[in-house]
């Protein structure tokens, strides 16, 4: 009976391991599209219309 015991103790530590890796990776995961969503569209330059003078 200690063996189940310290099997179930075990099993349910790497459940509680497995769920702290899933929200890590899920938390980096929106930090990264965030910041991509905050950075510049890039150069203006490359925007720039046939015809409109450059400064």
């Amino acid at each position: 009976m200690f063996e189940y015991e310290i099997a179930t103790a075990r099993r349910e530590d790497l459940i509680r391991e497995a769920d702290a890796y899933r929200l890590v990776r899920e938390a980096k995961k929106a930090r990264r599209l965030f910041s991509r969503s905050q950075e510049p569209e890039g150069s203006v330059s490359g925007h720039r219309g046939r015809f409109t003078r450059a400064a």
